[in-house]
């Protein structure tokens, strides 16, 4: 298992003041599963790199392994792919071997360690189970440039198809700590497979490393939820630290958000306008089990709850603190037992299949598709066109064209802060009937709100159906 991180900063041999390790020597590190070797391939003034080695011995992970079989034992508990992929291993290993640069600590020279400078990391071997796509949603958002190239399970055999590793280059001009920090929390998210238990502790680790970017970071819960093990209770208690973390508290923005939005809308009635405009289409397409993507605090369930045709309401959203205020404003546990056997609120992401979502007769996308950042609609078309397969789904949206009627929102400008694009009525049609082509679905289009002789309706709706 080997990670090398690599400068052209001048000069560039200044590294080893980060790392706390000579160019000049070879080290190595004993650790419960092996030994860890760093050493210099390149060390320049133009160019430099310090290389981590981690030499695992499978053996030895088994005996250490609570429980584990004696007498031969399983195949699977000595072939297997430890030895090679980067891990909780590595992480272990980069916390042990460059601990101080790690906090970002430089005896020598502390102004360094403060620094941006140009950085490079390889690792030949990163293990993904869900694709390229995952390495790159977790480290694009954090400014890194992303390299990343696929290999096949078996050159001989073709026809077996692409193997779940990847060789990956990162590069940022960064502090070296935050690369270290990015790397140690990430690295076992990828694998998905930490070898050590985890407790409390871990929860107080990934808050300290995650200081300053996982509570924004798109998939916060997806990371949270991985290095801790998918632990319920742990995961809950990190999510909710993160949502109280203060001034960047993604939750706080969002209120501030939609606050804008409303006083924007207010005067159209288009909230109230867009439930009607759902509850009608429900009632003409039969619909009997109901789910609510992105639900939010619940005003669409509330609404919901009026229609005596509908049995089952689910509700998935990936805020803990919406579903929260969902829970109390909808005031779940004062219903009569059978309205609270209709609702069911779920937390989770549009962007991952959840069979959870399966068997309904219509979900509903109200207002969401524009809080997704477009390279990743492909996904959320996959979870729930593709892995939920509703008998029919409506999407509302922006019309971005309407802007130009609203008096106060300067040219240009989004009527919500978090939303990542607005469509105008082609580009929505457009991207509704590439859909409705690759899934199978029939869709057709309706007009929310008063519609404007050039700009035309504030909101647009499809309906697919199968």
């Amino acid at each position: 298992m080997l990670l090398t991180i690599s400068t052209t900063h001048r000069p560039a041999t200044d590294l080893g003041f980060l790392v706390h390790k000579n160019p000049a020597r070879f080290q190595s590190f004993k650790l419960p599963f092996g030994r860890a070797d760093v050493f210099y391939p390149e060390a320049e003034s133009h160019r430099c790199t310090v290389a981590l080695l981690l030499n695992i011995d499978p053996v030895g992970l088994v005996r250490l392994k609570p429980g584990a079989p004696k007498g031969g034992g399983w195949l699977e508990q000595y072939v297997n792919d430890r030895p090679y992929v980067a891990s909780s291993h590595l992480s272990v290993a980069i916390a042990k071997v460059f601990g101080s640069a790690l906090a970002g600590n430089s005896r020598d020279r502390p102004d360094l360690a403060e620094q941006a400078i140009p950085l490079e990391a390889r690792i030949p071997v990163v293990p993904s189970r869900e694709g390229a796509d995952l390495i790159g949603n977790l480290f694009e958002p954090l400014g890194y440039a992303v390299g990343i190239e696929g290999r096949p399970l078996d050159e001989r055999f073709p026809e077996w198809g692409p193997s779940p590793y990847f060789s990956v280059r990162l590069a940022a001009t960064t502090r070296l700590r935050d690369l270290l920090v990015h790397l140690y929390v990430l690295l076992p998210v990828l694998d998905d497979h930490k070898h050590y238990w985890v407790g409390d502790d871990e929860v107080a680790k990934l808050l300290r490393f995650g200081e300053g970017w996982l509570d924004g970071h798109p998939l916060r819960d997806l990371i949270s939820r991985r290095y801790l093990k998918h632990q319920r209770g742990l995961v809950d208690q990190a999510l909710v630290q993160l949502l109280d973390a203060g001034p960047t508290d993604p939750g706080t923005a969002a209120t501030r958000h939609e606050q804008a939005e409303k006083q924007l809308e207010t005067p159209l009635r288009l909230s109230e306008q867009r439930i009607q405009a759902v509850l009608d289409a429900l009632r003409s397409l039969g619909a009997v089990k109901v789910l609510d993507l992105g639900c939010g605090e619940g005003r669409l369930i509330h609404a919901l709850l009026g229609e005596s045709s509908v049995r089952s309401i689910t509700g998935i959203d990936v805020s803990l603190r919406a579903l929260a205020t969902a829970r109390r404003r909808l005031r779940l546990n004062d219903l009569p037992p059978r309205q609270q056997q209709r609702v069911n609120l779920l937390h989770g992401s549009l962007v991952y299949g959840d069979s959870r979502l399966s068997g309904h007769d219509a979900a509903i996308a109200m207002e969401v598709i524009e809080h997704i950042d477009a390279p990743r609609l492909d996904a959320f078309e996959e979870a729930v066109f593709g892995s939920a397969q509703p008998k029919a789904v409506l999407v509302t949206t922006p019309n971005a064209e309407h802007n130009a009627v609203f008096d106060r929102l300067p040219a240009g400008a989004f009527r919500h802060g978090d939303h990542r694009f607005e469509w105008t009525r082609e580009q929505f049609r457009d991207w509704s009937g590439r859909v409705a082509n690759r899934r199978r679905y029939d869709v057709r289009f309706q007009d929310i709100g008063p519609v404007h002789p050039d700009h035309g309706a504030p909101t647009q709706m499809g309906i697919f159906t199968q």
